[in-house]
């Protein structure tokens, strides 16, 4: 069996880094991990954890500035959509609507297993949140 532990870091750009880690925090229910802050007290790095997982985010400058954009600059489309396992999907999508999280998929039981829901945060990143675990469920045939 593959070790659970977090091996893989999502990275992404924020446009308002400051405010995506407070959002983050308390519509998602992350903690905060590292946050690091130039002179100006904007975020440059945060490392917010979930679980035994983590994202890092920053603004969208730096070296890797000129290679990302956030949906807002891609009529919305995102490049990636992060799916993180939770204990309570029910709970999980109380939290993050009475937070503003815009639904895109409703809660739901999926025909594979687990029950899940997908929304969108203040800058317009896609997140996934279920209860399907791949790593504890079996192999498909």
């Amino acid at each position: 069996m593959q070790n659970a532990n977090a091996s893989m870091i999502s990275c992404l750009g924020y446009r308002d880094p400051n405010a995506a880690v407070e959002w983050l925090c308390r519509a998602f229910g992350f903690q905060e991990h590292a946050v690091y802050k130039g002179e100006d007290g904007q975020v440059m790095h945060a490392e917010l954890s979930f679980g035994n997982g983590m994202v890092m985010l920053g603004g969208n400058k730096g070296p890797l500035g000129p290679h990302m954009r956030v949906p807002s600059q891609l009529d919305g489309l995102c490049t990636q959509i992060v799916y993180i396992i939770v204990d309570d999907a029910d709970a999980h999508y109380a939290q993050a609507k009475a937070a503003g999280a815009e639904i895109v998929t409703e809660l739901k039981n999926e025909d594979y297993g687990g029950r899940d829901y997908s929304c969108r945060d203040p800058e317009g990143h896609i997140w996934s949140f279920g209860t399907y675990n791949p790593w504890t469920a079996p192999a498909a045939a």
